[in-house]
């Protein structure tokens, strides 16, 4: 059908795919789609890159390596080396902050993509009917459409909280001067990295969280982190409401908190809200286009399709894992499906881990030990091992942590958790162990790590699920027995 909204300034294209959103999904999509010659428009109304580059993984991971160096000096004397303490340049932080997302913009920008035959319209989308959408000078009538607008911060219905000048992911790599006192409202994988990163880098830290920190992770993982937290001198507050919040005239910042030890006042000079992201959707008009949406996001099948069959939606607003490793993916599947027609691409068609990038490193994939067990009962196995046994950990004094595997009752591998340094390394082993349906067994005979490294540690935890009977009575009388033969 024909827009009755179009304007008469606007011009008018036919494409073959228009995307709304150049996150890490819609751009996946948009270089797939144009390096297979088809005609792409791509709608952005923000920064080329989307969250990730800007406001998220490029930003925070930056932070976190300044902050990394600074406790290496603090910790280097277990190693028998003794710095002076740490002098934090917050100017030169923030340099090198800008300085790596300016790095890497060129590989998502305007120019390369445009470079790629794709228009880009760096304005705001909308839905006019099922097939078309358009911007304020632009109206596109498109064979396929790909929603790929992301998520941003949640901000909770806190009473005052709208009085305060808080901070979320968007903002706080803006700050020109480091917080003395941050507060971070929320325990998840967000408030964690920033909070221990803000406490290395010497700000006071206290995160407050309503359930426990890292809620649904691995517990003994959550463990370790949780220890060494502690140890740095972040302040947990788990367990703990938030009633009310309120800027005092001196520009403190007070929350008022009902705990596991009674009522207690929360203060600081800085807010960070961390406390989940929710699917941008505003202002896309969904409903013209007969697109179902819920608050997860925009309802899709297992092959990313929208209930319009001419729209599929990816990445953060398609209300699965909030990942730019899974956007990257499903705008992959995109180009799978719909482009070459497979319908063969799920995506639930591959585990995608996760993991958190404070230190120790928190990481799993596949399912988790409950999930398991939910499934198998108690013919699941669970098998693990120590870093403290694994001599490349011992020799940089940093052997805190494990790593754990999940197995189904016929070997097969159905998740691993890895609490430790390099953690997420670690466990892209075990994801691929996990998709390509491996056996436990794959982890011992077949699998020579290099030592001494940390991957070591994957086939010492496998191993553990032959012991039993490697080392068992009857095979010690097989093998006396055998070992008589000529």
């Amino acid at each position: 059908m024909t827009s009755d909204i179009a304007l008469p300034q606007q011009r008018r294209l036919n494409a073959d795919v228009a995307i709304i959103g150049a996150g890490s999904g819609g751009l996946v999509a948009a270089s797939g789609a144009a390096q297979l010659g088809l005609k792409v428009v791509l709608f952005e109304k923000g920064e080329m890159g989307g969250d990730c580059l800007n406001y998220g993984c490029v930003p925070s991971k930056s932070l976190i390596a300044a902050a990394r160096a600074a406790q290496a000096g603090r910790v280097a004397d277990r190693l028998g080396v003794r710095f002076s303490a740490p002098e934090i340049d917050w100017g030169q932080v923030s340099a090198h902050v800008r300085g790596v997302i300016a790095a890497i913009a060129p590989i998502d920008s305007q120019e390369r993509f445009e470079g790629l035959g794709v228009t880009v319209v760096r304005e705001a989308a909308h839905f006019i009917d099922r097939t078309s959408v358009a911007s304020k000078s632009v109206a596109v009538r498109a064979r396929k459409v790909v929603i790929a607008t992301g998520a941003r911060a949640f901000i909770p219905p806190i009473p005052g909280i709208e009085t305060i000048p808080y901070l979320t992911n968007e903002t706080v790599f803006s700050l020109e001067k480091r917080p003395e006192k941050l507060v971070v409202l929320g325990g998840g994988a967000i408030g964690l990295e920033l909070g221990q990163a803000f406490r290395r880098l010497g700000a006071d830290v206290v995160i407050v969280e309503a359930a426990r920190i890292m809620n649904g992770a691995d517990l003994d993982a959550t463990q370790v982190l949780r220890e060494r937290l502690e140890l740095e001198g972040v302040v947990l507050r788990e367990d703990t409401r938030v009633n009310s919040a309120r800027v005092r005239e001196d520009a403190t910042i007070e929350l008022s908190t009902s705990g596991p030890t009674g009522d207690e006042t929360i203060s600081g000079t800085h807010l960070l809200v961390a406390t989940g992201r929710r699917p941008v959707l505003e202002g896309l008009e969904l409903e013209r286009a007969g697109i179902a949406f819920d608050a997860r996001g925009v309802r899709t099948d297992l092959h990313l399709r929208t209930t319009n069959p001419r729209v599929w939606a990816v990445g953060d607003v398609a209300g699965r894992e909030q990942f730019t490793h899974a956007a990257g993916f499903q705008g992959g599947l995109f180009i799978r499906n719909a482009l070459f027609r497979l319908s063969q691409g799920r995506a639930d068609g591959a585990p995608i881990p996760r993991v958190v990038y404070t230190e120790p490193e928190l990481a799993q994939v596949g399912l988790s030990e409950p999930e398991a067990r939910a499934h198998y009962g108690d013919k699941v196995r669970v098998v693990k091992a120590s870093f403290e046994d694994n001599d490349r950990a011992r020799t940089e004094r940093a052997h805190e942590g494990f790593a754990k595997i999940i197995v189904a009752p016929n070997g097969r591998i159905l998740g691993a958790v890895v609490a430790g340094e390099g953690a997420g390394e670690t466990i892209a082993l075990l994801g691929l162990a996990i998709s390509t349906k491996l056996k436990i067994g794959a982890l011992t005979s077949g699998f020579v790590p290099a030592y001494p490294t940390r991957a070591e540690i994957v086939k010492r935890a496998a191993g553990q699920y032959y012991a039993a009977a490697l080392f068992s009575k009857g095979t010690r009388a097989f093998v006396a027995l055998a070992s008589r033969l000529p």
